[in-house]
């Protein structure tokens, strides 16, 4: 693979981590590949520091591993993916438990600031800016139930994420799925803890059987680095 485009200036540290996942996530980087710190900071015209920090977090987010040559990528299998969303899953009813139980207290400006987002990205078709805004939509949640433990647990996995959420939003019409956010808030916000949990089971199951089809269809990978 060759890639036409690195960072501009200033190359950024979280800009070459965006991209290095955005590649693995997509499999444009095959699992095994030998991550060269040179060569990724000459093709992205960037110091060995933020090559170095960015392998780091990929290793935490479970995207790379350290073996005796070096770094090389783990990919994200379909087994991945499943574990995240039932990891996920299991956080988010908790958040929302959380929230339900707090609903006199609840600022749901967040929220609802989110769905705007969703609904303007959804028309203008811009898939990037529709995932950052549907994972605020679903932080929104976990700042409702005021559990900093459980907010700081999803901090964590939100940018993988936001990544798997952006390549599936591609070539989709968006605003049926801002509208389904809006049913979620509404039955959230209702109350109703059964119902609740209910909906947003059934909402991250399709989004996650979504992700599992686009990802499945995954080009045969060739050497980038």
């Amino acid at each position: 693979m060759t890639i036409t485009n690195p960072l501009r200036n200033p190359p950024l540290g979280d800009q070459l981590l965006v991209q290095l996942r955005s590649l693995i996530v997509r499999g444009e980087l095959s699992v095994g590949t030998h991550l060269v710190e040179g060569r990724i900071a000459e093709r992205f015209g960037v110091s060995r520091g933020p090559v170095r920090d960015a392998l780091r977090q990929l290793e935490i987010e479970g995207l790379v591993e350290t073996r005796k040559r070096g770094v090389s990528v783990r990919g994200l299998s379909d087994k991945d993916l499943l574990e995240l969303y039932s990891l996920r899953g299991a956080l988010e009813s908790l958040a929302v438990r959380e929230a339900i139980a707090r609903l006199d207290a609840a600022d749901w400006t967040p929220i609802d600031e989110a769905l705007d987002q969703m609904q303007s990205a959804a028309v203008a078709a811009d898939a990037a800016k529709f995932a950052a805004a549907d994972l605020d939509f679903h932080s929104g949640f976990y700042t409702l139930g005021d559990n900093r433990w459980l907010t700081a647990t999803w901090a964590l996995h939100r940018p993988l994420f936001a990544t798997v959420m952006e390549i599936t939003n591609t070539d989709r019409d968006l605003v049926p799925v801002a509208g389904d956010h809006v049913y979620l808030r509404d039955i959230v916000r209702s109350g109703d803890v059964d119902a609740a949990l209910a909906a947003l089971t059934a909402h991250l199951d399709g989004s996650c059987s979504r992700i599992r089809a686009t990802l499945s269809g995954r080009p045969r990978p060739q050497p980038a680095f």
